[in-house]
């Protein structure tokens, strides 16, 4: 069974299945799931949510239409009232102002290559934006700690320059510095932090290396490889990539822990009747699975490995007994 879809990917969904309904007529269930990569069950769900959205004021003249005689009668999805948004989206003063201090913190972040493009993006979003623009300068941008701005722009070098980087980089799970030579692909960023994205020779596989964890960085004289060739890594679903032939975790999910399915990529899910759900996910570093239980306590299980559950229990042991 495939991985339940969050809540960013339903609003994603839902924003293109109302025009795409709109633009068919009328779509049967089935159809609609084929063409969105999902099960016919989440379609109905999307639906289903469906029916509470519509424009303020949330009356029934406000609301989406569904056609439920089609829908629960002919598995036929049939829509109205919902000719806003095919309307061109405005934003409001707040909206804009906000809009043009990311830009300008993003502006503060660029590198060389990227710069152009976020000043000329920022002068035209400044000019339609008219007073939000002035509302934008009372807000006040930190400076970049200096030191990883130095060592941004290095990098940023290197991936011009298409050098091969000598790094010493700290552990986030290991208190150790190791030392490696990477493949500069990107400098990148995602959920406020910067990353490298290389190929790292040492492991012989692609790293995101966070640039604050990088206590040195040597641009060295020898080329990259052809590993410096693959496009950057689309970091807007997270930065968590376990390899294919990681560790496999079973975890059973109370309710109120549903969200680790959201948060991190799971490789299947099974609803349970009492609303929780058992889901397989792949662990990079064992560790790191052991500190989560224990973050969870009681509001999730783990089902398998066994020999991981055994010294997750212990570990739990142990801290309880340091609180008696």
């Amino acid at each position: 069974m495939s991985a339940p879809s969050s809540a960013r990917d339903q609003v994603n969904r839902l924003l293109a299945l109302v025009p795409y309904l709109q633009g068919r007529g009328a779509v049967r269930v089935d159809e609609a799931a084929r063409d969105f990569g999902v099960s016919p069950r989440t379609i109905r769900r999307d639906i289903n949510v469906l029916l509470f959205c519509g424009l303020p004021g949330l009356g029934m003249g406000d609301l989406i239409d569904i056609d439920f005689e089609a829908f629960e009668g002919e598995d036929v999805i049939r829509l109205s009232n919902a000719d806003y948004l095919t309307r061109p989206l405005r934003l409001d003063t707040t909206e804009a102002a906000a809009l043009v201090v990311g830009l300008r913190a993003l502006l503060e972040g660029s590198g060389a290559p990227e710069r152009e493009v976020v000043e000329r993006t920022l002068r035209k979003v400044e000019e339609a934006a008219g007073e939000a623009a002035g509302i934008a300068n009372q807000v006040e941008l930190l400076p970049e700690d200096a030191a990883e701005h130095a060592l941004r722009e290095r990098l940023g070098t290197a991936v011009a320059q298409r050098r091969q980087v000598r790094l010493s980089h700290r552990s986030a799970v290991r208190d150790e510095v190791t030392s490696r030579v990477v493949d500069p692909i990107a400098v990148t960023g995602s959920g406020g932090h910067t990353y490298l994205d290389a190929w790292c020779q040492l492991v012989e596989d692609r790293r995101l290396f966070r640039l604050d964890r990088i206590a040195d960085a040597e641009i060295l004289d020898t080329a990259v490889t052809e590993h410096a060739e693959l496009p950057p890594l689309d970091l807007a679903q997270g930065i968590f990539r376990p390899a294919p032939d990681a560790l496999l975790a079973t975890l059973r999910l109370t309710s109120s822990a549903r969200w680790v399915s959201e948060y991190f990529p799971v490789e299947s899910a099974v609803e349970e009747a009492d609303g929780g759900l058992t889901v397989e996910l792949r662990v990079g570093d064992p560790s790191w699975l052991v500190r989560l239980m224990l973050r969870l306590g009681g509001s999730a299980t783990l089902v398998s490995p066994a020999s991981l559950a055994e010294e997750i229990s212990a570990t739990a042991e142990q801290a309880l007994a340091r609180y008696l």
